[in-house]
């Protein structure tokens, strides 16, 4: 049986603690993140598209780089999101972004905030080792969605 993406969020929780929880899949023929799943789906509602909402470099770093991008506090969320009012309202102001990779393709990208100063250098090798939980879930919605 597939792990669930709630299921994810929940070990995510449980081991280095979240407050706001998303998962993008990537859709490389359009650029574009899709949100799949949502700890705050008024929000941040499952569906929405992320596609020039983003630095350019973090785009490098995540999808292409496949490595994880990490802003331990407000300042950083600032320079790389454009919706860093509403991440800041509920009370994040840490951010880790881990790519979810699948033999070597970028299935999407795991996305953990809490408050400013919650995670460390050790977090990002938690949610980093969590990331593979969530391949089977995302390769099952990309299939549906081509």
């Amino acid at each position: 049986m597939t792990v669930s993406l709630s299921t994810v969020e929940d070990k995510t929780r449980a081991t280095i603690g979240v407050r706001l929880f998303t998962v993008l899949a990537w859709v490389p023929e359009r650029r574009a993140l899709r949100r799949v799943h949502s700890s705050h789906p008024v929000e941040y509602p499952v569906g929405g598209e992320k596609t020039v909402e983003v630095a350019a470099g973090w785009l490098e770093r995540c999808i292409t780089g496949q490595e994880p991008y990490f802003g331990p506090d407000s300042a950083a969320v600032r320079e790389i999101f454009a919706d860093h009012e509403l991440i800041d309202s509920l009370g994040c102001g840490a951010v880790i972004n881990v790519p979810v990779v699948d033999d070597g393709r970028t299935l999407g990208v795991l996305n953990l905030l809490d408050a400013e100063g919650h995670y460390d250098d050790d977090s990002v090798a938690v949610a980093r080792s969590l990331a593979p939980l969530a391949v089977p879930a995302l390769r099952e919605l990309l299939e549906e969605t081509r």
